[in-house]
């Protein structure tokens, strides 16, 4: 199942060792970034994560990096660190598409906060990682450029929007990467490859530059390999940005100095209504014996109850559409992206064209629930109610954190189940977020991390916070990660040579 750390496998370090190692010398960023593009290209043609690889530019960062070094000057824990970037986020002068064919030669003119935040810092962008298309979906199978495999088993998905991301970090292409979660996509995929993925309390960090699926609802936040790691990338891209309107002027603390491993005391709520029938006995047992490490450690635990949690996921499906089909009527080909004009009878024509062709399946089918559920006479009866269920999911969190300081669940009811089980089945498909949805809704943060196996593939334990919490949810997490080993396991790729799902996108785009 596992194959053990090696450390003259420097792709296999953690972002906190590696920095160290960094400043001592011991290794180079360039030497750094050139093992992890050669770990790229020796097991992404099986994984699929990436879209495209910027290795000219990932080297030419990684000599600024070992100057900035050599001086000794304006270091922080990423200097050096090789990174890489959802597709949702925008690059200037590399190609964005969100996952879609519309977006296939979109040349973005600036780059979103959260990228100039982490090259402010000295981190080296490996490339831009593969998504279902404009972030809808569970599995990334909705990837206009093909699906990404999971690590741990190449014939079953990793999650998903953001699981290119997930895969990168499992399969060691990168040592960290950044996704987006608007109902679950950092924290499923997360649990599906035995990664860390934290979603980020709305306003805590800038969704300035993420291209939108839900304005209410987005968050972008990070994939790593530890709960100390991702305490690390938030630090950087966390804080207020002028340029996004929903960013919060919130302070933000030193998150890696909140994690002492001391969680004595601490109080966690178990709600009755995230451990449902449905989901997989491996799962719940791996849950189960989270909890029970966590007693051992001086965690307390209450029974609290979530009673608007049943109704999450449908509000969730009127919502989401809704906000999507506001945000995807850009794409008109007109302003930018594909266009057929040039094929079209009329104006008319042309969008229709265009929208059919640039757009898949399950983003038309967002499009058209969206529409519906705004159209007039039906917005009171279904986005106004939905919005209602909102707050109420809220407020349930609201009560529970009165007694307890974060909750803990399954992050996903199943384990990674296999490429193409339910591309046919979308409700079976909405259900992989049955847990991590309400989180979204009420704004809160929360976190997946290594809780275990159930037949040899990842289970994910989740915890939640308060709105902006995530250090106390993060030093569960590291708690947890102390006294397991868990995240130490690697998935066994030696028998990735033969490529399975690569796409001509892995070459597509570049510098402009």
């Amino acid at each position: 199942m596992t194959t053990p750390t090696m450390t003259n496998e420097p792709w296999r370090w953690t972002i906190a060792e590696t920095a160290e190692k960094l400043r001592a010398k011991e290794i180079s960023a360039v030497e750094l970034t050139q093992a992890h593009l050669d770990r790229i290209r020796a097991v992404d043609g099986a994984v699929h994560a990436f879209l495209r690889v910027t290795a000219d530019e990932a080297l030419a960062e990684a000599k600024a990096a070992d100057e900035r070094l050599a001086r000794g000057q304006d270091l922080t824990p990423l200097t050096g660190i090789p990174l890489a970037l959802k597709d949702v986020l925008v690059t200037e002068g590399i190609t964005t598409t969100a996952g879609s064919r519309f977006l296939e030669h979109f040349v973005p003119p600036y780059s979103a906060t959260v990228v100039k935040r982490l090259r402010a810092a000295g981190a080296i962008s490996l490339g831009k990682l593969n998504m279902d298309e404009f972030a809808m979906g569970s599995s990334t199978e909705n990837s206009a450029y093909g699906p990404t495999h999971n690590p741990w088993d190449l014939d079953r998905v990793p999650g998903g929007s953001s699981g290119g991301s997930a895969a990168a970090v499992a399969a060691g292409e990168a040592m960290g990467t950044l996704g987006s979660d608007t109902g679950g996509s950092i924290r499923q995929p997360a649990a599906l490859t035995n990664t860390v993925g934290l979603k980020t309390t709305y306003g805590r960090v800038s969704r300035y530059g993420l291209i939108a699926f839900a304005s209410s609802l987005d968050q972008i936040g990070p994939f790593t390999r530890t709960a100390r790691d991702c305490a690390l990338l938030l630090q950087h891209i966390a804080g207020y940005d002028p340029n996004d309107s929903t960013s919060a002027d919130v302070s933000v603390p030193d998150y890696a100095a909140q994690l002492t491993g001391d969680i004595k005391g601490l109080k966690i709520g178990i709600p009755k209504e995230y451990f449902v029938e449905g989901t997989e006995p491996g799962v719940v047992k791996v849950v189960e014996e989270a909890i029970a490490t966590l007693k051992t450690l001086g965690a307390e635990f209450i029974d609290i109850s979530l009673p608007h949690t049943k109704y999450g996921l449908p509000a969730y499906y009127i919502i989401a559409p809704a906000e999507a089909s506001a945000n995807l009527a850009r794409y008109d080909g007109v302003k930018y992206g594909l266009s057929l004009r040039a094929e079209a009878a009329d104006l008319e024509d042309a969008y229709m064209r265009t929208r059919q062709a640039g757009f898949g399946p399950e983003v038309r089918r967002r499009i058209m629930l969206g529409t519906y559920a705004l159209s007039s006479g039906y917005y009171d009866a279904y986005y106004k109610r939905a919005e209602q269920v909102r707050t109420l999911i809220r407020r349930d969190f609201d009560a529970a954190f009165a007694q307890c300081d974060v909750i803990i669940s399954p992050t996903s009811p199943t384990v990674a189940f296999k490429l193409g089980a339910r591309v046919d089945d979308p409700y079976a498909m909405y259900l992989s977020d049955l847990f991590t949805i309400p989180a979204n809704l009420a704004g809160i943060c929360g976190v997946s991390f290594q809780g275990g196996f159930s037949e040899g593939l990842p289970v994910g334990v989740q915890l939640l916070g308060k709105p902006f919490d995530e250090g106390t949810i993060l030093r569960a997490a590291d708690a947890f990660q102390r006294v397991t080993d868990y995240h130490t396991r690697w998935p066994n790729l030696a028998a990735a040579a033969k490529p399975k799902g690569a796409t001509k996108a892995k070459k597509a785009g570049g510098k402009k």
